[in-house]
């Protein structure tokens, strides 16, 4: 199966590039993506243009990623405007260009992320629940729904709501790493706030799983069967790396230093994989203290 991926520099692209056979990479550095190794051949492409068609030519599954970090930089206008505009408006335009393909690609594995259900308390979030209504929540309904308009073309799509992706390569856990190894981490806020997690491994099984699973449509949670709070996520990390963690950070010292932003890290998901695990997906990683484990003392 020949595969195109967007995004494949960041985070999960350099992990399922892995995976693949030659994958034809889209992206704003072309000669960068053109030296990972095992990829076939790399074409420019900015979210705000239509993707060159010839990078298309043979492909039969997307694997879409594209879309500016949430994570790096404050949170302004212009800031949220290209975090929007990269999801909604990049894919929209990889969309209309499969419109004009005489031999469009039959997969769409879209990125979307479990920000879609908004701060819902302990409340158990399956594929079913609805959306929230602050900011990212919105953005990944839009992103959904441009997602979904491939299936008019007869593109099976599939949209993996992605929560914590957990590596020591990239991610939330390259950030909290050195903190935590110098004793100096700790809880955010209260603690309480659920955290939906995934192992990086289990996010790129996942997403193939998906690609071969001719049943599934729609979205799909890509997080481990156990999420955890805040609190349990602290202690469990600083056990991994034989450190205390002493040093939590109240909720309006991170408002204070990340303004908007901290709503997302305060957040509380409890967001469970219902739909990949009745297809048949079985984690590698299911549990959060021996995956920690596996990537730090591996």
């Amino acid at each position: 199966m020949r595969t195109l991926i967007t995004g494949g520099t960041g985070f999960v692209g350099r992990h399922l590039i892995q995976q693949l056979d030659n994958p034809v990479l889209l992206g704003r550095n072309p000669e960068k993506a053109g030296k990972i190794p095992g990829v076939h051949n790399a074409y420019a492409w900015k979210s705000n243009e239509l993707p060159p068609a010839e990078a298309f030519q043979g492909v039969d599954c997307i694997f879409h990623l594209a879309g500016e970090s949430v994570y790096k930089g404050r949170w302004n206008r212009e800031k949220k405007k290209r975090i929007r505009d990269s999801r909604v408006q990049g894919t929209g335009n990889l969309v209309q260009l499969i419109s004009t393909l005489a031999d469009p690609p039959k997969i769409l594995i879209s990125a979307s992320a479990i920000g879609y259900y908004g701060s819902c308390g302990d409340e158990e979030l399956t594929e079913t629940s609805p959306p929230g209504t602050d900011f990212l929540a919105t953005v990944c309904d839009a992103w959904e729904k441009e997602a979904q308009k491939a299936t008019k073309l007869g593109v099976r799509v599939v949209q993996v709501r992605i929560g914590v992706a957990l590596g020591i390569d990239g991610g939330a856990l390259k950030q909290m790493l050195p903190p935590f190894k110098l004793g100096m981490g700790g809880r955010l806020g209260d603690g309480k706030h659920f955290m939906s997690w995934i192992h990086i491994d289990d996010l790129v099984g996942l997403m193939l799983h998906a690609a071969h699973c001719q049943d599934l449509h729609g979205p799909v949670n890509g997080v481990s069967p156990h999420p955890v709070i805040n609190r349990e996520f602290t202690k469990m990390l600083a056990e991994a790396v034989r450190r205390p963690a002493f040093f939590p950070v109240p909720g309006g010292l991170l408002n204070l230093a990340l303004g908007e932003f901290s709503s997302v890290l305060l957040s509380s998901q409890r967001v469970v994989p219902e739909k990949i695990m009745q297809h048949g997906y079985t984690f590698i990683h299911p549990a959060l203290r021996p995956a920690l484990h596996s990537l730090i003392n591996a």
